[in-house]
């Protein structure tokens, strides 16, 4: 399973599809319109360039391509963390069918 930006230049092999999604109604989520899946940093590939944005407690980089400007994950600023967040917005839709969705965090 991989997703990928608009114009596909940053490209996220994934190991499987997720279990549920997670619509955070965040500040900057919901700017983004991000739907959000967990995986360990270690379990997905990630290839291309892409533009970082750090913001309140400072502890997540947000990316996003450096040519179509899509949001495609986030990454930990802490390595020792094992999770990281993928912008499923980016994958045929048909490709989540069934899995639930939440709002992890509400205003």
């Amino acid at each position: 399973m991989k997703t990928q930006c608009h114009c596909g230049q940053v490209t996220i092999k994934l190991p499987g599809p997720p279990t549920k999604l997670n619509r955070c109604s965040c500040s900057i989520c919901r700017r983004n319109g991000a739907l959000w899946a967990y995986y360990v940093p270690g379990h997905i590939t990630i290839s291309g360039s892409t533009d970082t944005y750090v913001w309140g407690d400072r502890m997540i980089t947000f990316h996003r391509c450096q040519h179509c400007g899509v949001l495609t994950h986030w990454l930990d600023i802490d390595s020792e963390q094992t999770r990281c967040g993928i912008n499923m917005q980016n994958i045929e839709l048909s490709e989540l069918e069934g899995v639930p969705e939440y709002d992890g965090h509400k205003p």
